[in-house]
């Protein structure tokens, strides 16, 4: 497989990671089938490991993401601008605490944008609180796994 084509993989996955994050937006199937992209087109047996650990790590965030609680579950749980501190908190935090660090870092990301916003500890915090439990833990699950996947996948181009 050519450069420029782990290239276009490379975006298809940064794209469905930004995907994630806008509603509407198959976030999760991009990831997914840049993945399969990569897995038809290289030749070594670890694409396609990944491959499969790509579509159970997304069959069970579904799952996960169907066995949170729907309290008031909405599509716009938050603004484009605390949509965009949660994910680059949790990219941050992804690389800062390798791995788990990306759920301390989306809630962290809401909490900075919303203290931003409203200037006071006490309710920047109940608006983290309601963020969560307006859809921004379903946001957070799909995020983490598909973080996972391209982290799977970075690894196994650069070690495998």
């Amino acid at each position: 497989m050519g450069v420029w084509d782990l290239v276009l993989v490379g975006l298809v996955l940064l794209l469905g990671l930004c995907g994630v994050l806008v509603p509407g937006v198959p976030g999760s199937w991009l990831v997914w089938a840049g993945v399969l992209w990569w897995a038809l087109k290289d030749t070594q047996p670890v694409a396609w490991w990944v491959l499969v650990a790509a579509t159970v790590a997304l069959l069970l965030s579904q799952v996960v993401r169907w066995a949170l609680p729907p309290r008031r579950l909405r599509p716009n749980w938050a603004g484009p601008r605390i949509v965009a501190y949660a994910g680059a908190g949790s990219l941050l935090g992804f690389f800062l605490i390798p791995v788990l660090g990306s759920i301390p870092g989306f809630m962290a990301g809401i909490y900075l944008g919303e203290r931003l916003r409203l200037g006071r500890h006490g309710e920047a915090r109940a608006a983290l609180r309601t963020a969560m439990r307006a859809g921004g833990s379903s946001v957070l699950a799909e995020l983490f796994t598909c973080q996972l996947i391209a982290g799977a996948w970075l690894g196994a181009v650069i070690w495998g």
